[in-house]
């Protein structure tokens, strides 16, 4: 994992919830990156609540996220949902473990084995010492290349999305030498939202940001309300600097 970034810097993964076309993830891709990022996301599979709502290009998706990776040179973030995917995700740099996979425990064990970085989310109700044992059947496989991602969880409010819970934050970091990183898009799904809850996230000590960003936030096949623009993302990315350095993180 110390390839696909310097642990010294902060890191910021960004792109489309789902990947919608080449021209769509290219431009994206290019965007982020001039504005900072480290890493690219963009989902080909799409585990949604509803049957009948977009799943993603699927293995047309993976290809064109590895087509946006060689035209930007950023490496590639995407979700994994289920074992037969994996022959699929050899090229792809970090594997996506979800929310509602975070305790598919076999799941869990065949990206282990893969030895290559994963991102796992926080499940929307799951404990941090869940959370912790998920990683655990992960590092139980001999791979260490685990971040961890706080991306809300479901509570008793409807207003938002789900809670972004920013304590887990500075208690992970206590808990555990694993990167910790906050998605203030999924935890919120308010884009209105994203910048002041990513800035929260900078102070409370993440070891970086995963955001959502869409050329055409109106037009998105899926999650378009949560998601930043282009230039939206780009003004976010100075501020987090500023946030950091004026907290002494940096």
């Amino acid at each position: 994992m110390d390839t696909l970034w310097d642990k010294k810097e902060f890191l910021m993964i960004a792109g489309p919830c789902s990947v919608e076309s080449e021209e769509q993830i290219v431009g994206i891709a290019r965007a982020v990156k001039a504005a900072g990022a480290h890493m690219l996301r963009g989902g080909a599979f799409k585990p949604r609540t509803s049957p009948y709502d977009f799943q993603g290009l699927k293995e047309e998706g993976i290809r064109l996220l590895l087509e946006a990776k060689r035209e930007s040179g950023l490496p590639v973030v995407t979700e994994i949902t289920g074992v037969r995917e994996l022959d699929l995700f050899e090229d792809v740099d970090v594997i996506q473990i979800g929310s509602r996979n975070m305790q598919n425990y076999e799941l869990l064990k065949e990206v282990g084995r893969t030895g290559k970085p994963v991102l796992l989310k926080r499940g929307m109700a799951a404990t941090l010492r869940e959370f912790l044992l998920s990683a655990e059947y992960i590092l139980a496989e001999g791979n260490p290349h685990v971040i961890l991602c706080e991306r809300g969880i479901r509570t008793f409010d409807d207003y938002t999305r789900n809670t972004l819970d920013l304590a887990v934050i500075p208690l992970l970091r206590g808990m555990t030498d694993l990167p910790v990183i906050a998605d203030p898009s999924h935890g919120t799904g308010i884009a209105s939202l994203v910048p002041p809850m990513a800035l929260a996230a900078a102070a409370a000590g993440a070891d970086g940001l995963m955001i959502e960003v869409h050329n055409h936030p109106e037009q998105a096949l899926t999650d378009g309300e949560q998601a930043v623009t282009p230039e939206e993302y780009a003004a976010l990315a100075q501020k987090v600097q500023a946030v950091r350095k004026a907290a002494g993180i940096i």
